[in-house]
């Protein structure tokens, strides 16, 4: 697949069918991108797990946060990266290694990796990069 532009239809129907996000990356700082794309997608109704090893067993904006992505106690449908795109392809590997993987793994503003989107999408995944949820549900689910 082309990650330079993405179909209307393939990102508005990835927002409609998460439900369950676990959201590597997030931070406790009301200040920082993922604090405020989790408190978003929370408004919107997505259960979102936290994770982020330095912050495990605490809570940021009311949820318990996970250590790993293999920690997170239920599958979820999407995995929302706030880590450095070389972390990517690991990430990748981490969703694919789960019980239930993922169905989709989304890569925030700045967050590309290409080989890592082939692994994801050659079991089937879908894959979104440098794009945030918090843009993107506004424009195509108002």
């Amino acid at each position: 697949m082309n990650h330079d532009s993405y179909d209307r239809d393939y990102i508005a129907t990835i927002l409609k069918t998460t439900k369950t996000i676990a959201l590597l990356g997030a931070s406790p700082n009301p200040d920082r991108p993922s604090n405020r794309v989790m408190s978003f997608l929370l408004s919107k109704g997505y259960q979102v797990f936290p994770v982020n090893p330095g912050q495990a067993g605490k809570q940021i904006l009311g949820q318990t946060v996970y250590s790993r992505l293999a920690d997170v106690p239920q599958p979820v449908d999407m995995v929302d990266v706030f880590r450095a795109a070389e972390f990517l392809d690991g990430i990748v590997g981490e969703a694919l290694a789960l019980e239930t993987p993922p169905k989709v793994i989304w890569g925030q503003l700045g967050v590309r990796d290409d080989v890592a989107a082939a692994k994801a999408e050659a079991a089937r995944l879908k894959v979104v990069m440098d794009r945030c949820p918090a843009i993107e549900y506004p424009r195509l689910m108002a």
